[in-house]
C-alpha cells in the first residue's frame, strides 16, 4: 500500500467524495487548503446526487485539472492546451472504466447499487486516476506542486 493509497483512505474515513479527495490531492500537492473548493465539489459527489451522472472520480478529476490550467479571474484565460488535459483525462477515464465497469456514471461503477463508494472498486480507481492526472499534467509539461496563480507565461 502506498502514502497515496494511505491518503485516500484518511480522506474517505473522514467523509469525503471520491470528486472532493481528487481535489484535495492536488490541493495537498499545491500546499493550499481551500475549504470553500473543497465544499463546492461535494455537488458532484455520488454522480451528482443519484447515481446518474458521471463518476465523482471523473468530474472532480476535471475540475481538479482547472487548478492548474482553467481561468480564475477576469483577467485570465485558460490555458490554451487546457482543453487537451481535460480529453486526456476523459478518454483515459472512459477506456478504463468503461472496459470494466461497462459506463462512466456513478451507477455502472456501483453496479446499481447507489448509496455508498465501495472501497475495492472506488477506492482503487481514486489512486490510478490520481496517477494518471498527474501523469498528464508532467507530460504537458506541468508542475504538480505549482497551481496557476504560482505560474508564469499563462
Amino acid at each position: 500500500m502506498t502514502d497515496m493509497d494511505l491518503r485516500i483512505m484518511q480522506l474517505n474515513g473522514a467523509g469525503y467524495c471520491c470528486a472532493q479527495i481528487m481535489i484535495i490531492l492536488c490541493l495537498d500537492n499545491l500546499q493550499q487548503e481551500n475549504p470553500g473548493l473543497v465544499r463546492a465539489t461535494q455537488g458532484l459527489c455520488m454522480g451528482g446526487g443519484d447515481c446518474s451522472g458521471n463518476c465523482g472520480i471523473l468530474s472532480g478529476g476535471i475540475c481538479a485539472l482547472g487548478l492548474y490550467a482553467g481561468k480564475g479571474t477576469d483577467t485570465e484565460t485558460a490555458a490554451d492546451d487546457y482543453p487537451l488535459l481535460v480529453e486526456n483525462f476523459r478518454e483515459w477515464f472512459k477506456e478504463r472504466v468503461s472496459a470494466e465497469f461497462g459506463g462512466i456514471n456513478c451507477n455502472d461503477i456501483l453496479g446499481g447499487e447507489c448509496g455508498a463508494p465501495k472501497a475495492d472498486r472506488c477506492g482503487v480507481l481514486l489512486g490510478e486516476a490520481y496517477a494518471e492526472l498527474i501523469k498528464i499534467l508532467l507530460e504537458c509539461g506541468y508542475d504538480p506542486t505549482e497551481g496557476r496563480e504560482d505560474s508564469d507565461g499563462y
